[in-house]
């Protein structure tokens, strides 16, 4: 297989990778966003009163959800523009 096929083969399958990594990361940090929501409220429609404390833990949660969307979007984008698999194709 010539270099430039090998690279071509690389990269490509890279950019399907990169796809899968947004598309289902997103769609996992919305699902889990929009299930989590529903439960606050459920829960303040149950409990006013704990309104504030669920109010506090569900920031909270949002935040370390949206964390690992991005992480996910750095590690794409490090394969996008670093990609070090490309350093297995010999020159």
């Amino acid at each position: 297989m010539e270099n430039v096929q090998l690279l071509a083969m690389i990269q490509s399958s890279t950019a399907i990778g990169i796809g899968l990594i947004i598309g289902l990361g997103a769609l996992g940090a919305c699902v889990g966003v929009g299930i989590m929501c529903s439960r606050f409220l459920e829960g303040a429609a149950r409990q006013p009163e704990l309104m504030p404390q669920l109010q506090v833990k569900v920031f909270l949660l949002l935040g370390l959800i949206d964390a690992s969307y991005i992480i996910g979007v750095g590690l794409a984008m490090f394969f996008a523009f670093a990609n070090p698999l490309l350093s297995v194709v010999p020159k």
